[in-house]
């Protein structure tokens, strides 16, 4: 039975990919498949290292029943291209800097959005910026939802 080690980058990992990491968590739980996925986030600017996901992240993820808890923010590792099968970017400049970091690997390096062109979005708008977190947690859901079926968990 194939196991499954997804990291979800952003540019802080305190809005956008711990939400992913947490909401992808969630439905592999509720589908039966949490054992057979490992999920993990990080930030490419280690801005935020060892701090808590955002205030509006966790309020979100609350309003929806999804556990938070014991979450600390990182940064994207040089080793992390060994150790994920998959690495998830939130737009295109978290991609950019993850193939600077690990070269191009379009079937293992790819952003969420790329899992549901059908949303009509390029990429995950941060809410740090945005301040929409509800926005932002529709996308993580829809695209953490077609991972798992990509995954053929589901």
């Amino acid at each position: 039975m194939k196991h499954y080690h997804i990291l979800f980058v952003c540019l802080g990992n305190i809005c956008r990919s711990p939400m992913a990491e947490c909401v992808l968590r969630h439905l592999a739980s509720e589908a039966g498949v949490g054992q057979r996925i490992i999920v993990e986030s990080a930030g490419t600017s280690g801005w935020h290292d060892g701090e808590n996901m955002h205030a509006g992240t966790r309020k979100i993820l609350t309003k929806h029943g999804i556990s938070h808890l014991g979450f600390t923010s990182s940064k994207v590792k040089s080793s992390d291209i060994e150790h994920f099968d998959f690495i998830i970017a939130m737009d295109d400049s978290n991609l950019n800097d993850l193939e600077r970091l690990f070269g191009k690997h379009p079937d293992k390096l790819f952003k969420l959005t790329d899992l549901i062109p059908e949303s009509g979005y390029s990429s995950v708008p941060d809410p740090w910026y945005t301040g929409d977190f509800a926005e932002t947690f529709r996308l993580v859901e829809a695209g953490s939802s077609a991972l798992l079926k990509k995954l053929e968990l589901v």
